[in-house]
């Protein structure tokens, strides 16, 4: 699903870093404007006109989209039409097409489903409906069009682009418009949007409503645990995914289910009495419930379909165990859109828009697309080829093709659920790139900051890959201190049953550093427990503790062992990775809280809610939460602001309650973002500077932010960190083990953090770090996220001087890189 050539390689200390590439390998008929960092000045494409329009099936973030294609089409300048009812509405013409204004996109980031309707259209598909399509839009000049939809809406629109000049004729021919029309008209620019909660499209790593559904999905079996763990019941449940598997797939990683069903990786031989087996030796071990995940498109070696019934079947009649079926159906499309589908869909909105303004008559139809943190337009025809590639394999039951062909992420979900997915550990050492692990060796894990949801899926995942891998797993309680207390205990397959859906930590974590405890205390504990590797996962006190053992290598040689961090906080702050464990699920909390503050008003007098993020130093939740939430302004330590600024915004807000009929306001601020003007200053100078208009309420979120169940993607996410960390440390243990056996690297290179750096698990030594951080405020020099507050203050109406371009032009869609890892980064 990638077009870069970024296969990693690894340095002289064995850590594995992608390959320094050119991200802008250009499309040269799309133009330079697409290229990051060029700037945008407001009203530079005036006068012309863009028509949006949703069609197939709905998902969560729709709405979001089509919002952002209004708002920067109105910052360029332009007019911009709702195009109601797909492509019937664009058939039927009249009232099905109507202008756009401000107001009418407002209120409606929450919502989920499409808000401008979407319907089937057998007209379409002939010529003739096409040309009555397209005498609608000439009426209109609508020249311009943001297509969201799956790939069959997306190879109609490019079908209709390509038939454009030859319908003008024929309708300039039967006198429907005149020559001149044709001229002012004669050509069409298609940019798609993807929106489908399969995740089926290739040249993106997610579609819009994905991460929704599995919202949904997560939420469902949570529920349906409770209930089958009081009368030990198995429950099979079918999800969507009638080509595409992913939902079934990182759904059942991400709530530990026992088996799944997905079409691109049918069961093996004898797979019912291998069913068997597995759910009767977890029953003899304690185990009270079983889940079963069913994609509804499922099949079997022999392309027969596997239903959520024949798996209840095989439950009752051969183990008589207590099994029901769920089909969860629709309620995978709807409800509110997460915080990544809203975010995602403005920022794929804004691009679309950006892509038409850069289009010339010889630029083929593009798709905007996420890749890691960064949007990029790729040729729409090649990802719809490659999508349909997929299916044909699978036709033809070339199932490993077909699996490669989803990408290198679907390859890691599915290798790492095979992996989590077994029974027990192997009772001996096991084979490891033809290298024998002795089970003697002792691997480690800790937990050190604030608790943050998805510490305990990676301690789970860690101990039990460990395990698979012959290793001695040691869990240390309540960080450093827990350590120094000799509370270090041996962890087993089925004590970590469950953790992956919970939040806090089971291990116990303390906001300290290494220097506070002592270090040479704790070297003396790591000889005493003969610790062979250590995994922290943590936040920035654990980054910082990772640096300070580093440093004291030389005088302690029990520190000279594999260690490696895996970034979990919910600030977000820490170097070498884009995306910390944590912070997804803090993100959707504060925007589920923002929803419940803006409603709490409905009805009332005219309102502006102040509310406080945490985050430290780092403005990543305030910036993101304001996009998520559509916000008013986002203040934060790293861009300043005066009294000036915020009496700005004042005016701003006043002018939109007064002038564009809106009703609330939101404002959000970072705890640190500036010792005078506090969170209680601002809402106070918002009352009284904007009395009579609107009255003000303050709301310091605290510590709901750390709160909840982890998120799918908080789940899936410190499941597969935690997957590669092991990998890691085993290569290390075994690349360091000298004559004696012990484990000795010498190295300071080998105490590392793992982070996602673009779309890559990237290993990054915490010294090179440390030269990117300022330790004074506890945040990177660097922070890619920064580009996106122009965004947020454009779609909220703000007077900007211009706005950075995001998205980076694809040339084509290359075969995946080894290490690619992009799902889902914000």
């Amino acid at each position: 699903m990638d077009a870069m050539d970024t296969s990693p390689s690894p340095n002289k200390s064995g850590v594995v870093r992608p390959r320094r590439t050119s991200f802008t390998r250009k499309m040269s008929v799309l133009g330079e404007p697409g290229k990051e960092g060029q700037q945008v000045p407001p009203g530079i494409w005036a006068g012309n006109s863009i028509g949006v329009f949703t069609s197939g099936g709905d998902s969560q973030g729709m709405n979001a989209a089509v919002r952002a294609v209004v708002r920067m089409g109105f910052y360029l300048g332009c007019k911009v039409y709702f195009i109601k009812e797909g492509y019937q509405g664009m058939v039927d013409g009249g009232d099905n097409i109507v202008e756009a204004t401000w107001s009418s996109v407002s209120g409606i980031l929450q919502m989920g489903g499409t808000v401008i309707g979407s319907a089937r259209c057998k007209e379409f598909r002939d010529r003739s409906g096409r040309r009555i399509a397209a005498f609608n839009l000439v009426e209109r000049s609508i020249t311009n069009l943001v297509v969201i939809g799956g790939d069959g809406s997306l190879t109609g629109a490019n079908c209709f682009r390509q038939e454009w000049p030859e319908l003008l004729s024929e309708l300039v021919e039967s006198g429907k418009i005149t020559a001149q029309q044709k001229e002012e008209n004669k050509h069409l620019n298609i940019v798609g949007l993807v929106g489908s909660i399969d995740n089926d499209f290739c040249g993106t790593d997610m579609t819009i409503g994905t991460d929704s559904a599995l919202h949904r999905i997560i939420e469902a079996v949570d529920a349906i645990a409770t209930t089958a763990l009081s009368h030990q019941r198995a429950f099979v449940l079918e999800v969507m995914g009638r080509h595409c598997g992913y939902l079934a797939l990182v759904g059942a990683l991400a709530t530990e289910a026992d088996w799944v069903f997905i079409p691109e990786w049918p069961p093996e031989g004898d797979w019912r009495d291998t069913l068997c087996k597995k759910l009767t030796a977890e029953r003899s071990l304690g185990q009270r419930l079983n889940i079963i995940l069913v994609a509804e498109g499922a099949i079997d070696e022999q392309g027969k379909a596997i239903t959520a019934d024949d798996v209840r079947k095989i439950l009752c009649d051969e183990l008589k165990i207590d099994t029901r079926v769920t089909v969860l159906g629709h309620v995978q499309r709807g409800g509110s859109p997460s915080a990544y589908d809203r975010i995602l869909g403005s920022r794929m909105g804004a691009e679309a828009v950006l892509a038409l303004m850069d289009a010339t008559p010889g630029t083929p139809a593009c798709v905007i697309s996420i890749e890691g943190n960064s949007t990029v337009r790729v040729p729409l025809m090649e990802c719809v080829e490659r999508t349909k590639e997929v299916q044909a394999n699978m036709d033809k039951k070339n199932f490993d093709e077909a699996v490669r062909l989803r990408g290198k992420s679907f390859q890691n979900n599915l290798n790492t659920y095979r992996l989590l997915s077994k029974l027990r550990p192997p009772s001996s050492h096991i084979k490891l790139d033809s290298h024998a692990v002795q089970a003697h060796r002792n691997l480690a894990i800790m937990n050190i900051g604030a608790p943050a949801c998805g510490m305990n899926a990676a301690v789970r995942s860690f101990v039990r890959i460990s395990l698979t891998k012959g290793f001695r797993v040691l869990g240390i309680h309540d960080s450093f201190d827990g350590l120094i207390r000799n509370e270090v205990y041996p962890m087993t397959w089925t004590e970590v049953q469950g953790w992956a859906g919970k939040g806090g930590s089971f291990l116990g974590t303390k906001k300290q550093w290494a220097h506070d405890v002592g270090v040479g205390k704790i070297a003396l504990k790591f000889a005493e427990f003969k610790l062979d590797g250590l995994m922290i996962v943590g936040g920035f006190e654990a980054f910082h503790s990772a640096y300070q053992l580093a440093e004291a290598r030389e005088s302690f040689p029990s520190l000279c062992i594999p260690i490696v961090v895996i970034p979990c906080t919910i600030s977000n702050n820490i170097p070498g990775s884009d995306f910390s464990l944590g912070a997804d699920t803090a993100l959707n909390e504060i925007t589920d809280i923002c929803d419940r503050i803006k409603q709490s008003a409905t009805g009332t007098k005219r309102r502006v809610f102040v509310a406080e993020t945490m985050g430290g130093y780092c403005g990543y939740l305030a910036t993101l939460a304001g996009l998520a939430s559509g916000a008013d302004a986002a203040y934060i330590y790293e861009e300043r602001f005066n009294v000036m600024d915020l009496k700005q915004d004042v005016e701003h807000l006043k002018d939109k309650i007064q002038n564009a009929g809106v009703q609330r306001g939101l404002v959000l601020r970072n705890e640190m973002a500036n010792e005078n003007y506090t969170t209680d200053f601002i809402n106070r100078l918002f009352s009284e500077e904007g009395s009579p208009v609107f009255t003000t309420r303050m709301n310091v979120l605290g510590h709901m932010q750390q709160g909840g169940y982890p998120s799918p993607f908080d789940r899936n996410y410190g499941t597969k960190m935690a997957a590669k960390g092991v990998e890691w440390l085993s290569e290390m243990v075994e690349k360091y083990t000298d004559e004696k056996g012990n484990v000795r690297t010498g190295n300071a290179d080998t105490v590392v953090l793992l982070g996602m750096l673009r779309r890559h698990l990237t290993f990054t030594p915490v010294t090179e770090l440390a030269e990117e951080t300022d330790f004074d405020k506890r945040i990177p020099k660097e922070q890619w996220w920064l580009k996106l507050r122009p965004l947020l203050r454009i779609l909220a109406k703000h007077s900007v001087v211009s706005y950075e371009v995001e998205a980076e032009i694809k040339a084509n869609i290359d075969d995946d890189d080894d290490d690619e890892e992009g799902e889902h980064i914000l």
